[in-house]
């Protein structure tokens, strides 16, 4: 659980570091070649760049040794740290309501994974018939989401690609519990053994291009729930019937639900911060 906390904060800091970088650059709508050439001679943003890794690699060690229910939904909480970090690297007070809702959200979090009380599995004793299945509904409801965004020319197309990011980045992370399965089981060959190792790096462009294609489909606000919620349902869906994880059910399951609820409010709240879109405070009523 530690090594899922200090993944977030480190993707969190990252985020800010790249944001801090990219606010030298001038100004444009599009990330050309030459954007990205004066975004690579910035220290801060190769530095944001750098400590994204290492969230990475905190993220792959988590996965290693904790249920992938456990560790998805605390990655969650990335939100609320970001918006928090962007206000003290930006000398922004914050507003009443971001501060409720960061910590509404880290509270949220904090009784969805009381409520599910996560144990149990294994990824390495997954079948390939299981993989298969798996990987075919996951990239199947990721490519319908999209369509949808793709056909639709109001602001809900910037919803339905937050949802296919969101659920993306949730399979990136099944991958990455592949891996460190290969691992854990056979060493440093295992790593190269794994197809999930070569299926990472297909899958990481792609992501980028899900996020990418979300933000600039309309506002934040619209984007960012499917984005930062359907990643933990990932999870949930792989952790439960693939890897063979076990949550709490019966009556647990109005608090899980309460739990959920609490949190998708506060993601909403915290998708609608100035300091997330880059605006100033000040201008904004409190």
């Amino acid at each position: 659980m530690l090594l899922a906390v200090a993944a977030a904060f480190a993707n969190a800091a990252g985020a800010v570091l790249q944001r801090a970088g990219a606010r030298k650059q001038p100004q444009g709508s599009d990330l050309d070649v030459g954007a990205l050439k004066g975004l690579v001679k910035t220290p801060v943003w190769v530095a944001g760049v750098a400590v994204m890794l290492c969230g990475l690699v905190l993220q792959a060690a988590a996965l290693a040794t904790g249920p992938i229910v456990l560790i998805q939904p605390i990655m969650v909480s990335e939100l609320a740290v970001t918006l928090v970090l962007s206000g003290l690297a930006f000398r922004t007070r914050l507003r009443a309501r971001d501060w409720i809702a960061a910590v509404g959200m880290a509270a949220a979090v904090g009784l969805l994974l009381f409520a599910l009380a996560p144990g149990g599995g294994d990824a390495r004793g997954v079948s390939a018939l299981e993989w298969l299945l798996g990987c075919a509904v996951t990239v199947a409801c990721v490519a319908l989401l999209f369509a949808a965004g793709r056909r639709d020319d109001t602001t809900h197309s910037a919803a339905f690609f937050g949802a296919a990011a969101g659920l993306w980045f949730g399979f990136t992370a099944v991958l990455m519990a592949g891996v460190t399965a290969a691992l854990t089981a056979n060493g440093v060959p295992g790593l190269f053994q794994a197809w999930q190792t070569y299926a990472m790096l297909v899958a990481g462009p792609a992501g980028f291009f899900l996020l990418q294609t979300a933000l600039r489909a309309g506002r934040l606000v619209a984007a960012q729930p499917g984005l930062v919620l359907a990643n933990p349902l990932v999870a949930l869906g792989w952790g439960l019937l693939v890897f063979g994880e076990h949550v709490r059910g019966g009556p647990w399951i109005a608090l899980e639900l309460a739990a959920a609820g609490a949190l998708a409010g506060c993601t909403v709240l915290l998708a609608g911060a100035p300091l997330l879109r880059d605006e100033d405070p000040a201008r904004q009523p409190a």
